[in-house]
């Protein structure tokens, strides 16, 4: 290579772009886009397994493929083959997992003994009130024997344990080949892996992990080892910010990432690999490595990345992603490699993994490539006229990826996070040192352990700062602004984000014009506006947002309410008392002593002058009893049984049916079916509305109300067991409901609810409503029928 060359090569790498007045350097190159667009789309349909819609699809893509070479456009028809080729694709995939016998085995929830190997980064809980400890991981199914034949196979599963044989479980690493008896399910429709395998004992190891295996978990051993000396939190972070590892989070550092809207630092993402690529680049530039050697530099770097965070799916996402957030960043002003890049990268996603098309992680990792191709360099070349550079691109980075992703956050959580705009922003200088001093640590664990303990200071100093940032953001008043469900409030907010980005250009060139953007930020955090309309003067029934557990309030006086259950959290419902203005419960009626749904009675009773506390007579779990008889000490508990009837002021609340219950817990066999079916079944009817309420009864207790004979008939069906899989369509379908309720917790472990039971009531007619998109739910009878209000 001549020394022209050099210098040429370095100044194309180096050089920044000029933007002109607009700010923009190039037009970007949307040649690509279509096609991309055309094969997502294609592989959405294709995975809905709903073969009419594959049928349709394929044919009119293939109609308009022949008609477009027919005129000669072919564009449109390369856009009509590559539509129709994943819709075929897809439906050559489903008739094959249709045919598959391992797919016939799962459907029949059939005992087999398996041979597999654990891939990924497991997951594990510990016990929680009820629920055992549980152990789940992805793992590559070799082969399995069952019902006198022996399958191989190759399909990526979900291996889960519980109870006595996590500990086993837990110390299996990464690429160990294991056997054990399992018991072989399938997951609801759309949810991958489709095939479930539950441990009935612990493994037996068949081959230990390989050499590559070995080394991973070594480094990442050594990883945690070098951070061991910083303080809790940051000790937490360092393994989670490089390499996705969060098992030593607390909850509570948990929950303050996810309000300020900061989780994707902790799971494996582009970001992640676009820093290390970024830093290996910039090293290696210095020290004269370029073209070729560079490349290859790169691509071993992206190799090490994907071994080290283990090479799931999510993270072969996230590598690629990453891959084009480099182009973006290091194109030298050239939008349209980094537009293409990024539509070959949708494509191959899509085709290698169709279920992808399907998953919102996927959508945000594009959107957020997307917004950081389309914005992020210019602005970067607007701020760093006032400011260094790296902290320039670390500020309109994550801004960029911000506000494309914001339309689908609000989506999915019913929240615009205003922190989250702000600690993205202020978080993003300290994000890179983080990630890269934490490569670093981990390269250094295993031949320099010393070095590599400096190298986790570094990092943990950056991680502390992120914790302090989170911390603070908490408690702001106006931390995150609940928003209404519905296309138009998405819309006005995929609005709000378009004006942001037309006007951001012209806030970056003016100063005085930025500080008061700034500070029109800063007022709403500290005195956030007011959702109006909540809560609703008339509501007559409010089911409580009080995460993974149910808690309802019956109004029978303007400033008093009847109680039934009393979730998981009490200071939630302690909040939802509070903004509802309840300062009497006359009555509590408990279905069941679970702790998701007895955890904050004594929230309910104390100051609140209860004068009766239903329950049934179930008496287990023993904890969950004891818990309400301290708390009802001086009330008292009264047993309810089938034909009971409380009235309360305008409330009436008949007992349908309840049936003893007992036992215990399983990730095998899910929740103790016993103690859920011991759960009461009432009608309550207040202010001309109906409500059936069941708590936690699953199909055999659903099946005794049918067979009772109770008029099931209602206006609100409180779906039970927080609308788990464990639904018996008869019951269903008795209550004649209007409208469903999901009390559910946001991303909550059980995956509740589940899609088959969302779907089962929505062929019934039912309009669903959900505490984990929504908030909590108030509703009232007026003259057209049953006003909903919600809180987002």
């Amino acid at each position: 290579m001549s020394g022209s060359e050099v210098s040429g090569s370095a100044r194309r790498a180096t050089a920044p772009a000029h933007p002109g007045p607009d700010g923009d350097a190039e037009s970007p190159d949307l040649r690509l886009v279509p096609a991309a667009a055309a094969a997502w789309a294609g592989m959405w349909v294709a995975t809905a397994a709903q073969v009419t819609w594959l049928a349709l699809g394929s044919a009119l893509a293939i109609s308009v493929g022949l008609l477009a070479i027919r005129r000669r456009s072919w564009a449109t028809a390369a856009v009509a083959i590559v539509l129709a080729g994943c819709m075929l694709t897809g439906w050559a995939r489903w008739w094959w997992q249709q045919h598959d016998p391992l797919t016939g085995l799962a459907s029949d929830q059939a005992v087999a003994t398996a041979e597999l190997v654990v891939v990924g980064t497991p997951r594990s809980g510990e016990q929680q009130g009820v629920r055992p400890p549980w152990w789940l991981s992805a793992a590559t199914l070799v082969g399995v024997e069952a019902r006198g034949q022996r399958l191989a196979s190759g399909a990526l599963v979900q291996v889960s344990a519980s109870g006595d044989d996590v500990a086993a479980w837990a110390h299996v690493v990464p690429g160990t080949t294991v056997r054990a008896v399992v018991r072989l399910g399938l997951a609801d429709a759309g949810e991958q892996p489709q095939v479930q395998v539950r441990a009935r004992e612990p493994p037996v190891v068949v081959l230990p992990p390989g050499p590559v295996d070995q080394t991973v978990e070594r480094v990442r051993a050594g990883l945690r080892a070098s951070a061991a000396h910083l303080d809790p939190e940051p000790r937490a972070l360092v393994p989670a910010l490089v390499v996705g590892d969060t098992s030593a989070m607390p909850a509570e550092l948990v929950e303050r990432f996810r309000v300020n809207g900061l989780t994707h630092l902790t799971a494996v993402s582009g970001a992640n690999l676009t820093l290390l690529l970024a830093f290996l680049s910039t090293v290696a530039r210095a020290v004269g490595v370029l073209g070729w050697w560079l490349r290859g530099l790169l691509g071993l770097g992206v190799v090490g990345f994907v071994l080290l965070c283990h090479a799931e799916p999510s993270v072969v996402r996230a590598a690629a992603m990453g891959l084009v957030g480099l182009i973006a960043l290091g194109a030298g002003g050239r939008g349209g490699q980094a537009v293409r890049a990024l539509c070959v990268a949708v494509v191959a996603i899509v085709f290698v993994d169709p279920d992808m098309a399907r998953s919102a992680g996927f959508a945000l990792s594009v959107l957020a490539s997307a917004g950081i191709v389309a914005w992020s360099r210019r602005w970067t070349d607007l701020l760093a006229m006032r400011m260094p550079r790296p902290l320039a691109e670390g500020i309109c980075t994550p801004l960029a990826a911000q506000l494309a992703t914001q339309p689908l956050v609000t989506a999915i959580s019913g929240q615009v996070s205003v922190a989250g705009l702000v600690a993205n922003l202020v978080s993003g200088p300290l994000v890179g040192p983080a990630t890269v001093l934490g490569f670093l640590a981990a390269a250094s664990a295993i031949p320099l352990p010393l070095v590599a303990t400096w190298f986790a200071t570094g990092a943990g100093w950056c991680a502390q700062g992120l914790s302090w940032i989170a911390r603070l953001g908490e408690l702001l008043p106006g931390a995150a602004i609940s928003w209404p469900a519905g296309w138009v409030a998405l819309l006005v907010v995929t609005a709000g984000c378009v004006g942001a980005v037309l006007v951001l250009p012209r806030l970056l060139r003016n100063p005085w014009l930025a500080a008061a953007a700034a500070l029109l930020i800063v007022l709403s955090l500290l005195r956030p506006v007011a959702r109006p309309g909540w809560p609703p003067p008339d509501w007559a029934v409010v089911f409580c947002d009080v995460g993974q557990g149910d808690a309802t309030l019956l109004r029978v006086a303007p400033r008093a309410a009847a109680v039934v259950d009393a979730g998981p959290d009490p200071s939630k419902l302690a909040t939802c008392l509070r903004d509802l203005g309840v300062e009497q419960v006359p009555l509590a009626v408990l279905t069941h002593f679970h702790a998701d749904h007895v955890t904050g009675i004594g929230v309910a009773i104390q100051g609140h002058r209860t004068e009766r506390v239903i329950v049934s007579a179930a008496t287990s779990p023993v904890g969950g009893r004891q818990l309400v008889e301290q708390a009802a000490a001086g009330v008292g508990l009264t047993q309810a049984t089938p034909g009971t009837v409380l009235v309360v002021g305008e409330l009436t609340v008949e007992v349908l049916a309840v049936r003893a219950g007992g036992g215990t817990v399983s990730v095998e066999e899910g929740e103790s079916a016993a103690e859920n079916d011991g759960s009461l079944v009432m009608r309550a009817t207040i202010a001309g509305l109906r409500l059936l309420l069941a708590g936690d009864v699953e199909e055999d207790g659903q099946r005794n109300a049918v067979a009772s004979g109770a008029d099931l008939s209602t206006d609100v069906l409180l779906v039970p067991h927080h609308g788990s899989g464990r639904q018996l369509p008869e019951f269903l379908a008795a209550t004649r409901a209007s409208i469903a309720v999901f009390s559910v917790g946001l991303d909550n472990d059980y995956g509740h609810p589940a899609p088959r039971t969302q779907r089962a009531v929505e062929q019934l007619g039912m309009r669903i409503l959900r505490t984990d998109q929504q908030g909590s739910i108030a509703l009232s009878r007026n003259e057209g029928g049953v006003q909903v209000t919600t809180q987002k």
